[in-house]
């Protein structure tokens, strides 16, 4: 279980966002909608560690993860959170196995990453480089490479982002589905996408921004 407790995230040009409390229950599904701004991804990147939060704890079954050190919070994500970014991260110039089999240098073990990309539907394109991969093939690749480790988190930031709706949808559902029995926190602009999430959070509601000068 994520809960949010009393956090806030100053930027550096002053702009601060105040976050309503709130609880992501494990094994359930998420989708975070809002305005560009909001601080929905931020929220991603504060779960995940990437970002600290000035004030308020994010903790995860129990934990307190904001007050952490950041080589804790980088070890917590490495081993429990598979995080699908909006622009891939994928180097183009390796296959696709290659992309994932690189986190072993992080310790994560791959051995499954074939049975994963056949739950995608990409196994056949595992020895293509990923620049000869369609939008939609990459990102599935991305999604592999998050859940490869058996994370008992995901969180994905505007998935379809770079998709048309048709194959973005697509890729929700697989999403979804290859999902379920993990926590699933996405990030996305499309309201036509919450009917596969088990909750769906308007961030416009559950934020608050404000200028300290």
């Amino acid at each position: 279980m994520i809960k949010i407790i009393g956090v806030s995230k100053k930027f550096k040009n002053e702009t601060a966002i105040d976050y309503k409390d709130m609880t992501f229950e494990s094994g359930k599904s998420y989708i975070l909608l809002g305005a560009s701004g909001c601080g929905k991804s931020t929220l991603l990147n504060m779960i995940a560690g990437i970002l600290s939060p000035e004030k308020g704890s994010i903790e995860i079954d129990g934990k307190d993860m904001a007050a952490a050190s950041q080589k804790e919070k980088d070890l917590f994500r490495i081993k429990n959170i598979g995080y699908i970014f909006q622009d891939f991260k994928l180097i183009t110039e390796m296959t696709v196995m290659d992309n994932i089999n690189i986190l072993k240098l992080e310790g994560v073990d791959t051995s499954k990453a074939e049975s994963v990309l056949e739950s995608l539907d990409m196994l056949d394109k595992k020895n293509k480089k990923v620049k000869n991969l369609s939008g939609g093939e990459r990102q599935r690749v991305a999604i592999a490479r998050a859940i490869v480790k058996s994370p008992d988190i995901i969180l994905a930031d505007e998935p379809t982002g770079n998709l048309n709706f048709a194959i973005g949808e697509a890729v929700i559902k697989q999403l979804t589905e290859i999902s379920k029995g993990k926590t699933l926190i996405a990030v996305t602009h499309d309201d036509r996408l919450c009917k596969y999430f088990d909750y769906v959070i308007d961030m416009n509601e559950m934020t608050g921004g404000r200028y300290d000068a």
